[in-house]
C-alpha cells in the first residue's frame, strides 16, 4: 500500500522532528530536538546520492545549535 523508500522515511522523520522542535517553549529543548532533526537531514542528504545543499545547511545549523548548547551548559 505504501510504496515509500527508506530514504523517504528518513526525510519524513527528519521533517517531523524539525517541526516538533519549533513547538518547544524552552530554547535548550528546541535546540536539542532541532539538532536531532538536522542530523537526520544530514543522513537524508547522503542517502539522496549526496545532496550537498541539504548536507551543508543542516550541518551549519547543527553546529550553531551545538555551539549555543555548549555555551549554555558551560555557564551553568
Amino acid at each position: 500500500m505504501f510504496d515509500i523508500s527508506v530514504t523517504e522515511w528518513v526525510g519524513y522523520l527528519a521533517s517531523l522532528v524539525l517541526m516538533i522542535s519549533f513547538l518547544m517553549k524552552n530554547i535548550n529543548t528546541l535546540r536539542i530536538i532541532n539538532s536531532t532533526g538536522c542530523l537526520l537531514f544530514v543522513v537524508y542528504g547522503f542517502m539522496l546520492a549526496t545532496s550537498w545543499p541539504i548536507i551543508i545547511s543542516n550541518t551549519f545549523i547543527l553546529g550553531v545549535n551545538v555551539y549555543y548548547l555548549t555555551k549554555h551548559f558551560r555557564n551553568r
